[in-house]
């Protein structure tokens, strides 16, 4: 590994380590989103694996903002559950019918969702209401 490489690594750890919940949530929708990307380039080329990997990936963010999202402290979460779980249905279907136009679509579903929690994080770093 390279000291580039490895100065890299260490500043994404730190990154993730020091990062508030709020912001957590803002960079998993940014790896989730680059995932979607990359599973829809992957599929355009015919780079099955590669969009595998990536639909996998957007598959476990999205299951995890599933399990960890406590409907007990905001019932209205349930719909962002049933958001969640028709994603995760749905990035399943295009990965077995490696079906860019699903992937898309998933993905408009979650680009405001992603600017939502962006917002949200930025007013609450700022001490904004």
């Amino acid at each position: 590994m390279t000291a580039q490489a490895h100065l890299r690594n260490r500043y994404a750890r730190e990154a993730v380590t020091t990062a508030s919940p709020a912001k957590l949530v803002t960079m998993l929708y940014d790896r989730l989103l680059k995932d979607l990307n990359d599973a829809e380039v992957g599929l355009r080329a015919r780079q099955v694996q590669a969009a595998h990997n990536a639909l996998t990936h957007a598959q476990d963010i999205l299951r995890e903002f599933h399990i960890t999202l406590d409907t007990s402290v905001w019932p209205e979460g349930e719909n962002l559950k049933r958001i969640y779980e028709w994603c995760i249905d749905m990035l399943v279907t295009a990965n077995v019918e490696k079906n860019v136009t699903i992937v898309h679509d998933v993905r408009d579903v979650l680009v405001p969702l992603s600017e939502a929690w962006h917002q949200a994080a930025d007013q609450g770093a700022t001490g904004e209401r």
